[in-house]
């Protein structure tokens, strides 16, 4: 269906392909999984399969790609879009209309189907991936993990022979990214359609692979079989891998299910063992407030060049009291009363349009409270002027894009260190994304690598209150590791981080205390380790396998056994 011929693409400027030598063949009616860790190339190598490469990025493709015998030099995505669907990293780049109904149809409409089939199809997709109760809604209320299903739903609706996803369960909550998942399984097992996917977070996805395309480093040559194959060789691997390499299982489990079936061993030699625990936040002095990088042109909080810096107050990073905000009729947060203490890191996780991202925005002042109260070191958010709040609270947003706008990596640091020490937000870029020139552009980085970018950008004012939305979106393990690392020792110098989450494993591997919001309320504040152990859908990998034990990560395992 899907078949790469000696593939090579060089971007205008570039000194190397990004991706060389690509051979291989994806099978009609199977999955594949294209592996390997962030900046190889698999963003490309998706968008050569849709025809966006190189007809809308530039650049120069060698070799050939085809897709159900149409060559994508020769034939445009449009003239692709009825064999191939596209799902890219960023759903709001996809949308065209204004309500979920009208972007599920808007591709059908566009190849002339007829409007009963068109309402039959719309239908069966809005039941496929739960979006039935959205149906009217404004694209731009929903969360971004809805953003994401009625992305994955536009292109399913004209039903075309293969999809093409990057990412598609980045923003989702563990059960939203069963349903897609599920339904992906659904539509290759049922009606044999091939689709070609890549995805960081592979304890979701490893197991329903039918073969997985290695790209070890950026340059090589991709390597395709088996998943348990693959992962005995790849340099990203989910826990249950991780897991099993530890304890020598041949061959390498790659579900929840199969790891339990033998870990009995496992779980014996854990018997009198307990596990390092990080559920208590280490007892450190509020830091000193900083001074933050230049103003912007988009005129938000967390950009705005501050006044000299002064020494923060003794009050907490952040006190919130029955906090309630509603926007365009609905209810996104009812009575948040929390407070948040220096060097603790809070994991806010929930389904989809919780209020995660809302309570995020009101601690930084982009939304005014309906009702009770803010404050975030000693000030109230939506009341103190941009450049005096920036000194005490820093947010990443989802969309990196926000944050940077400069021309290279070198000018976004050298703008991040007006009032740092020269080659501060440098180290932070190298630590977090090794290898990357100072001539990168941002645009030509990774959905993950531009999340990075805006994070040192961030990092650099080393504000008291760091806040963080989905922060390892895009991210591989490898760099997700540098990350927590990152941010532990911030921790440990009192910063407050506060991180809205899908991702289970970072929440076990880094928060002191985990808050579950349903429908805009917390129905869970404790610590980590018993938030997430006493919950079905959001325990990690580790906890499920090794259950009743409570353990947590890998790296428990790892210690407890040395």
């Amino acid at each position: 269906m899907i078949r790469f011929e000696d593939v090579s693409v060089t971007y205008d400027g570039a000194p190397e392909p990004t991706v060389r030598s690509v051979d291989f063949e994806v099978p009609e009616g199977e999955l594949v999984l294209l592996v390997g860790p962030s900046g190889v190339g698999k963003s490309t190598i998706l968008g050569a399969v849709s025809g966006l490469v190189p007809h809308f990025t530039g650049g120069t493709l060698r070799g050939r790609v085809t897709v159900a015998g149409r060559d994508t030099r020769t034939h445009k995505p449009r003239e692709l879009a009825d064999v191939v669907g596209t799902v890219g990293q960023d759903p709001l780049s996809h949308f065209v209309t204004d309500t979920v109904e009208d972007e599920l149809a808007y591709g059908m409409e566009s190849l002339g189907l007829a409007p009963d089939v068109m309402r039959r199809r719309v239908e069966e997709t809005l039941d496929l991936l739960g979006l039935a109760d959205l149906r009217d809604r404004p694209i731009a209320t929903l969360s971004g993990g809805q953003q994401q299903r009625v992305a994955i739903g536009s292109v399913l609706t004209p039903h075309p022979r293969a999809l093409v996803l990057d990412e598609p369960t980045s923003a989702l909550d563990p059960a939203a990214a069963e349903e897609v998942l599920a339904v992906l399984q659904r539509l290759v097992h049922d009606l044999g359609t091939t689709v070609l996917m890549t995805e960081h977070r592979l304890e979701r996805v490893i197991q329903y692979a039918d073969q997985v395309a290695l790209l070890p480093s950026p340059g090589a040559t991709p390597v395709l079989g088996p998943p348990a194959e693959g992962m005995a060789v790849s340099p990203v691997y989910p826990p249950v891998v991780d897991l099993g390499r530890l304890a020598g299982w041949t061959p390498l489990p790659l579900t929840v299910r199969d790891a339990r079936r033998r870990a009995a061993d496992l779980r014996t030699r854990l018997t009198d063992k307990e596990p390092e625990q990080h559920n208590s936040p280490p007892a450190a002095p509020t830091p000193t407030v900083p001074a933050a990088r230049r103003s912007s042109r988009f005129h938000l909080p967390f950009r705005k060049r501050p006044a000299p810096a002064v020494r923060s107050t003794p009050a907490p990073p952040a006190e919130v009291h029955s906090l309630s905000v509603r926007r365009a009729h609905i209810q996104a947060l009812r009575e948040i009363t929390l407070t948040i203490a220096p060097g603790e890191t809070i994991a806010l996780m929930g389904r989809n349009g919780a209020g995660k991202s809302t309570l995020l925005n009101a601690l930084v002042g982009l939304v005014e409270p309906s009702s009770g109260s803010v404050r975030a070191a000693g000030a109230v958010p939506h009341r103190t002027p941009p450049r005096d709040l920036v000194r005490r609270v820093g947010l990443v947003p989802q969309e990196p894009r926000d944050l940077l706008y400069a021309d290279t990596v070198a000018a976004e640091c050298t703008a991040a260190d007006e009032d740092a020490a020269p080659g501060t937000c440098r180290a932070l870029v190298s630590d977090l994304l090794p290898g990357i020139t100072d001539d990168t552009h941002p645009r030509d980085l990774s959905e993950g690598q531009r999340l990075a970018l805006a994070l040192a950008v961030v990092l650099t004012a080393r504000p008291p209150l760091l806040l963080l939305d989905e922060p390892t979106r895009g991210l591989d393990y490898a760099a997700k590791a540098r990350l927590v690392a990152l941010l532990q020792g911030l921790a440990a110098e009192g910063h407050a981080i506060v991180l809205a989450t899908h991702d289970v494993e970072l929440a076990a591997e880094l928060a002191h205390r985990v808050i579950l919001l349903a429908e805009g309320e917390v129905i869970a504040d404790g610590p980590a380790a018993d938030v997430v152990v006493a919950s079905p859908s959001f325990a990690p990998q580790v906890t499920k396998i090794l259950a009743p034990q409570k353990w947590l990560t890998v790296a428990q395992v790892r210690a407890a056994l040395a």
